[in-house]
C-alpha cells in the first residue's frame, strides 16, 4: 500500500519552525524522535508549534489563497500569472495555488496535528497530561478541525466526502496508510465538529493567555469556527442552520465577544488592540521584529502598489475592482464617501500616509485597475515604520505588524443573520447586521432585512480578508442560496470583473471609463461542478485509485 505522508516527516517538520508571534519564539534543542518525544512541557510547545507555523506560508495568509477568489468579482490580479484559469473556472486542481493549499492542510498540517493527538492520548493512557500538555491536545484537537475545513468544503460534496483518519481510533496504531474518503462531506463536518468540541472543552479563553501565550487557538476560537463550519454543512442540509444560532448566541453570553467600536481599530499595528472583544482567532504577524521574513503575514505587502512608489517593494499582485466598490459606496451619503468604503479602498485622488508622507494615490505600473486594497495599509503609514518594527526591513518579505482576522465576531453575526433569514426572522438578522453597519456610521436598516442586505453586507464587512472566502460564500448561495441571494450570487459568478481605464493613470483627476478585466474573455458559466476543486493530479496517481474525484469530476 502506497503511503500518504509519514510520521518521519511529521516530527522532522517540527525543525522547520520560523519565527513569528511570541508563542512561536523558541530554539530547538537538538533532533526530536518519535520515542523521545512529549517527555517535557517543552516539547509539546515546540510539537504544536508546528502546526501553527503552517498558517503564515504562502499556501494560506501570504497569497496562494486568494488567487481562487478572482473567480468572484472582488478582486483581480495586477500581474500576469500562469493560472488564469482560477478566475475563468477552468481549472484542473493542478494549479500553483491549489496544491499549495492542499498540501498545507492536508499533508503537513492535518497529520501533524493527528500525530501529536495520537501520541499525548497515548501518554494520557500511562500518566495524567500537565497543564500545558492538556492545552496542547486541545491546540492539537482546534488545527486538525481547522485544516480538515479548509479541505472538506473545498473537495466535499454530499455524494463524496474527502479522506480522513483520526489516529487515535484505529486499532493497534495508524500505519500511514492513505485515508479513505468519507461517504459525504457531511460525514467530514460532523468529525470536525467532534474535534472543536474537544478542543472547547480542552483550551482556555482567550483573556486566560499570557502575553507570551496570546494568539493561540481559545475556547472563542473553537466556537467561532464551529459556527462557519455549520454554516457550510447547512448548505448540503438545512438543518444544520440553527446550530449556527447557538454558537454565536454561546460566544455573545458565555465567552462576551461583541463587536470592537472602531472598524480601524481591527487592522492597526498597535498590539494593544490585536485582541479586543472582536476577536475570535487571528494571526498575530511579527512584521518587522522577525528579520528572516518567514513566519510573518505578508499580504499586506502583497497587495501593495508594485515597488511602493519608490519607497517599499510592494508586489501589487491584488487589487479591488470596479464592482466592490461601488457595492460599498452604496452606502454613501450625499455624495460623501464612507467610512467604511474610505477605510478599506483607494481610488485615484485619495490622500492617504505612506512612510511619512501624504500621498495622492494612483497606479503606475502592472494591471490598470483604478484601486488598491487599503484596509491592511496603516503599518507602512509612518516615515519610521521599519524603525517601529511595523514593516519588515527585508521588502523581499513585505511582512507587517498586524493581527491578520482569521475569524472575529463580525464575521459570526453575519452567519447568525444568514442563520435568522434562513428561519424567516428578518427583525433578528436586521439586528446583527445594524450593529455592524452601526460601528461604521452607516445608515441602518429600516425594517427587516432582506437577503439583498444580507449578501451587501457580509460582501463589504469583510471584504478581502480571509476571514472570508467570499468566491466560496458565491457558490453555497448559487448551489443552495434562497432565490434572491441565489440571482445575486449567480450574476456574480458568471460575470467578468470591471476595472477603471484612465485617459491618464499617472494624474489622479484623469477622466475614466469602466472596462472589462482581461484575463476573464474565456469564462465558463458557472456549473454545480465548481462548487469543489478537482484534487492534484499528483495525489491521483500516488493513492493508486484510492483518492477519487466527486463524481462531477471524474
Amino acid at each position: 500500500m502506497k503511503k500518504y505522508i509519514s510520521i518521519v516527516f511529521a516530527v522532522l517538520g517540527i525543525l522547520s519552525v520560523s519565527s513569528c508571534a511570541k508563542f512561536l519564539d523558541y530554539s530547538s534543542k537538538g533532533s526530536p524522535t518519535e520515542d523521545a518525544f512529549f517527555q517535557t512541557d517543552q516539547q509539546a510547545i515546540d510539537a504544536v508549534k508546528s502546526i501553527y507555523a503552517r498558517l503564515p506560508q504562502e499556501s494560506f495568509m501570504g497569497r496562494e489563497f486568494y488567487w481562487e477568489q478572482a473567480v468572484a468579482s472582488d478582486i483581480v490580479w495586477g500581474k500576469t500569472r500562469s493560472f488564469n484559469t482560477l478566475a475563468t473556472f477552468e481549472y484542473t486542481g493542478d494549479e500553483g495555488p491549489i496544491t499549495g493549499v492542499f498540501k498545507g492542510a492536508y499533508m503537513e498540517g492535518m497529520n501533524r496535528c493527528n500525530w501529536i493527538i495520537n501520541s499525548l492520548l497515548n501518554k494520557k493512557e500511562n500518566t495524567a497530561l500537565t497543564a500545558v500538555e492538556t492545552r496542547s491536545l486541545g491546540e492539537a484537537y482546534f488545527m486538525r478541525a481547522y485544516y480538515h475545513f479548509l479541505i472538506a468544503y473545498r473537495y466535499g460534496t454530499k455524494d463524496l466526502g474527502v479522506p480522513f483518519v483520526a489516529y487515535e481510533t484505529v486499532e493497534g496504531g495508524y500505519n500511514n496508510e492513505i485515508p479513505e474518503q468519507q461517504e459525504t462531506v457531511m460525514k467530514n463536518y460532523e468529525l470536525i465538529i467532534a474535534d472543536l468540541q474537544k478542543a472547547e472543552e480542552l483550551l482556555p479563553r482567550v483573556e486566560d493567555y499570557d502575553n507570551v501565550n496570546i494568539g493561540r487557538a481559545c475556547k472563542q476560537s473553537a466556537v467561532a469556527v464551529m459556527a462557519k463550519v455549520y454554516a457550510y454543512w447547512a448548505t448540503w442540509d438545512k438543518s444544520q442552520w440553527p446550530n449556527v444560532i447557538t454558537c454565536v448566541n454561546k460566544l455573545e453570553t458565555t465567552y462576551g465577544r461583541a463587536l470592537h467600536p472602531v472598524f480601524t481599530d481591527l487592522f492597526a499595528p498597535d498590539v494593544s488592540k490585536f485582541f479586543t472583544q472582536e476577536y475570535c482567532w487571528g494571526y498575530p504577524s511579527k512584521g518587522g521584529q522577525n528579520n528572516a521574513g518567514n513566519g510573518s503575514v505578508e499580504f499586506p505587502g502583497i497587495s501593495l502598489e508594485d515597488k511602493g512608489w519608490g519607497k517599499f517593494n510592494g508586489w501589487g499582485q491584488f487589487k479591488p475592482t470596479l464592482d466592490i466598490y461601488e457595492e460599498m459606496a452604496k452606502d454613501n451619503v450625499g455624495g460623501v464617501k464612507n467610512e467604511r468604503l474610505a477605510a478599506t479602498i483607494l481610488e485615484y485622488g485619495d490622500v492617504f500616509p505612506f512612510f511619512g508622507e501624504d500621498r495622492v494615490f494612483w497606479s503606475s505600473v502592472n494591471v490598470e485597475a483604478g484601486f488598491q486594497i487599503y484596509k491592511f495599509l496603516q503599518p507602512f503609514a509612518p516615515a519610521d515604520c521599519i524603525a517601529r518594527g511595523w514593516v519588515l526591513d527585508n521588502p523581499d518579505w513585505p511582512c507587517t505588524l498586524i493581527n491578520w482576522p482569521l475569524i472575529r465576531f463580525a464575521d459570526c453575526l453575519l452567519l447568525r443573520a444568514e442563520a435568522n433569514l434562513v428561519a424567516g426572522n428578518g427583525a433578528a438578522a436586521a439586528k446583527d447586521i445594524n450593529a455592524i453597519r452601526e460601528r461604521s456610521h452607516l445608515q441602518p436598516l429600516a425594517g427587516a432585512a432582506t437577503w439583498t442586505d444580507l449578501y451587501h453586507e457580509r460582501r463589504c464587512e469583510l471584504a478581502f480578508e480571509m476571514a472570508n472566502d467570499h468566491a466560496y460564500d458565491c457558490k453555497r448561495w448559487a448551489y443552495a442560496g434562497a432565490p434572491e441571494i441565489k440571482a445575486l450570487a449567480l450574476k456574480e459568478l458568471n460575470s467578468r470583473p470591471r476595472v477603471r481605464h484612465y485617459a491618464d493613470r499617472t494624474d489622479p483627476t484623469s477622466t475614466w471609463e469602466p472596462g472589462y478585466y482581461e484575463d476573464y474573455v474565456n469564462k465558463l458559466p458557472w456549473n454545480e461542478k465548481f462548487m469543489t476543486f478537482p484534487y492534484p493530479s499528483e495525489q491521483l496517481n500516488k493513492s493508486a485509485g484510492k483518492l477519487k474525484n466527486p463524481p462531477s469530476w471524474q
